[in-house]
């Protein structure tokens, strides 16, 4: 049995031909297609956060409508980038998000990737210290949110409030009992799950990681999950953690579907790099009738190692669309690999 959920980017484009056009579009779609997907049966909604693009940026406003639309379904990020972030005034945000859908949030967190400007952290107000790089700010700020997350005080009341407090230190409010657990970090190598897992972070991998070993990606983030696996079961959590994967996956059972992806699927991985120094795989994507697609996703590794699957969806093509393309997957693919 899988979690399946679908992880939207939320493009707009003001061309003709796309069916989201203004953010208000993508943002007012994603609640809308969240709400559908619930409906399908499915078990997740996330969306990714891209800051200076025609994409998702503030996620929570989002999060949070979702959240009271919804009932069952989880609500969440993948990802998040740190480097931008206030941990103190996250915190309070995803608490809020948080309480208002009655503790589904799922919060993915990362490093991030390369963005739309140079140093675009810069211009929120963040900086690395000397001797330090922005992936190193990333983990401060995801050390800080973690601690803040437990609800123990921390500031010093003062003698002479406006309301009054509490004894003792205060917290950060409003606190949502629970959201700690329920942290995922962004791992595109091994060793940062293997970071993940000590601070007690679930696991998120996507459809791309630094290619260590040379292999085929899918038998990559398999170790990747093992090793992090590995190291959660060395430190004695005491809960079970969680692995999601993402997938481009596309089961072709109209002439829609052949239309738009017939052609589409990418049957071996690919070699590029996110920056100067970093190789990395991006895992193929997958677009066949359902039989076929069924005896392809058996051979994933990740996946067959992963408890949540995120199906990354067009979002462009419309919230009609994006709905079939999950329900074919929940009803023809998911049931004959055992996921439902």
């Amino acid at each position: 049995m899988k979690n399946i959920g679908f992880l939207s980017f939320g493009h707009w484009n003001p061309s003709p031909q796309s069916q989201t056009r203004s953010a208000g579009d993508a943002l007012l779609q994603s609640i809308d297609l969240a709400v559908a997907a619930e409906e399908l049966g499915a078990d997740g909604a996330y969306f990714r956060v891209h800051h200076f693009a025609r994409q998702l940026a503030s996620p929570f406003p989002l999060l949070a409508a979702v959240g009271a639309r919804t009932c069952r379904i989880e609500i969440g990020t993948a990802v998040i980038d740190m480097r931008y972030e206030n941990p103190l005034y996250m915190a309070e945000d995803a608490g809020s998000a948080d309480l208002i859908s009655k503790g589904r949030l799922q919060l993915g967190i990362s490093r991030g990737s390369p963005e739309q400007v140079i140093d675009g952290w810069r211009h929120f107000g963040y900086a690395p210290q000397d001797s330090t790089s922005d992936a190193d700010m990333a983990r401060s700020h995801t050390e800080v949110l973690l601690d803040v997350l437990k609800g123990q005080g921390f500031a010093a009341p003062n003698p002479r409030p406006m309301f009054p407090n509490p004894p003792d230190l205060l917290r950060l409010e409003p606190h949502s009992e629970g959201l700690r657990d329920r942290i995922w970090w962004g791992a595109s190598s091994n060793a940062t799950a293997v970071w993940a897992a000590k601070l007690g972070m679930n696991l998120q991998s996507s459809t791309l990681k630094n290619d260590e070993t040379g292999e085929p990606f899918h038998v990559q983030q398999a170790a990747q999950i093992r090793a992090y696996r590995d190291a959660w079961k060395e430190v004695g959590h005491a809960r079970a953690p969680r692995v999601s994967v993402s997938r481009s996956i596309f089961a072709l059972v109209n002439d829609r579907d052949r239309a738009y992806f017939g052609g589409a699927s990418k049957e071996s991985d690919s070699i590029g790099y996110i920056d100067d120094q970093t190789r990395a795989i991006f895992g193929r994507s997958y677009a066949a009738e359902p039989d076929a697609l069924v005896r392809q996703l058996a051979e994933d590794e990740a996946i067959r190692e992963a408890d949540t699957l995120l199906l990354t969806v067009p979002n462009q093509l419309g919230v009609e669309y994006n709905a079939h393309v999950i329900e074919a997957i929940l009803k023809y693919v998911a049931p004959a690999l055992g996921w439902r």
